[in-house]
């Protein structure tokens, strides 16, 4: 049977987790409102759900590359619009920045749903690619507050696939960014999605650009060597 609806957004449900960690990657929260960024329609009308209702704004922007702002590509960006007392109290209850003032991410009352809040994290602030050259997934988290990545690497290493990360780095354009090892995004990439279309926590496009570099890895790793000569 599926889990109920959360009694409200500060419950331990997996609708939540998947909400604030989205919040925590793309989000902005003030004394009255919370505002949600994503590429994708579908996420941003199911974090609307999940709070109960909101605006969503749509926008064409340009945005630069994470590891290379030399470059833009033009995306889609919903904005989704929360407004009421849950901002203070989300702020509150898991340590989030509010106006500018730093937090210190507390995530402890949503562990038992890791994954659906990695998922989250990695849809709002993780990037996906496919390494042709060594026919790996690699799978990144990239953020201009270096205390939520920690916090990010820290949920990692307690999730139930080994995850191994890298150093967290400075991206050029003045942010942070660190690396699951590229041996075990594959087996991250399947875990954390895995059970996502029981309560459609997921967004699509997210989804589908994972899926389809691990069948490209899976695709190129299976094709046999040349002989010599």
């Amino acid at each position: 049977m599926s889990e109920a609806a959360p009694s409200g957004l500060l419950a331990s449900h997996p609708d939540t987790a998947y909400f604030w960690g989205h919040v925590a990657g793309a989000g902005d929260v003030g004394r009255e409102r919370i505002t949600v960024e994503t590429p994708d329609e579908t996420c941003a009308d199911r974090l609307a759900a999940i709070a109960g209702g909101g605006e969503i704004d749509h926008d064409r922007i340009e945005r630069p590359y994470a590891h290379d702002t030399d470059l833009t590509k033009a995306e889609d960006e919903y904005t989704v619009t929360v407004s009421g007392g849950v901002a203070a109290q989300g702020s509150a209850a898991f340590g989030l920045p509010t106006d500018g003032d730093g937090g210190g991410y507390r995530f402890s009352a949503l562990a038992d749903h890791r994954r659906e809040l990695l998922r989250g994290l990695l849809e709002s602030c993780g990037t996906v690619c496919f390494k042709s050259a060594a026919g790996v997934v690699g799978i990144s988290f990239v953020h201009d507050d270096r205390a939520l990545l920690e916090t990010v690497d820290r949920l990692l290493a307690a999730c139930p696939v080994d995850a191994p990360t890298g150093e967290i780095s400075e991206t050029s354009s003045g942010g942070y960014w660190f690396g699951i090892d590229d041996d075990a995004a594959g087996a991250f990439g399947e875990w954390v999605y895995d059970g996502s279309d029981d309560r459609d926590l997921f967004a699509p496009t997210r989804r589908r650009k994972l899926e389809g570099s691990l069948e490209r890895a899976a695709e190129l790793n299976s094709e046999p060597e040349a002989p010599d000569g």
